[in-house]
């Protein structure tokens, strides 16, 4: 149950941290036409994806900010120990992947092989 647990926190504070951004990031470039910076930065943008060709949009950050979403449910379902939230995690991890790395996100990918590892443990304890 904590190795659950952990991989619930490990998911939750990126889930949160960065779809929320990426929500008002999204309406910014709505709004705006531009990319939305933070601290200097531009958050969701001129990153990976943009350099092969894939321009920073609404919908492009609309659909990371549903993976997020996702991932805050498996964070639930984690936290109550079920396996659909091990489940949910491991299937997401392309997805959430593929934005990291697009839009040039160092953190994520530290709690994305933290939650892994302990998704993969608990899963280990239930046998």
């Amino acid at each position: 149950m904590i190795a659950a647990r952990v991989a619930a926190i490990l998911a939750l504070l990126p889930a949160l941290g960065f779809g929320v951004p990426a929500v008002y990031g999204a309406v910014h470039l709505a709004r705006h036409g531009e990319i939305w910076h933070l601290m200097g930065f531009p958050a969701y943008g001129e990153g990976p994806f943009e350099k092969i060709g894939i321009p920073t949009t609404v919908p492009l950050l609309a659909g990371f900010a549903v993976v997020c979403g996702a991932e805050v449910v498996a964070a639930s379902l984690l936290w109550r120990g079920r396996r659909s939230g091990k489940t949910l995690a491991l299937a997401l991890l392309p997805f959430e992947a593929a934005y990291w790395i697009g839009f040039a996100l160092p953190v994520p990918p530290v709690f994305g092989a933290g939650r892994t590892i302990a998704v993969l443990l608990a899963l280990r304890s239930r046998r």
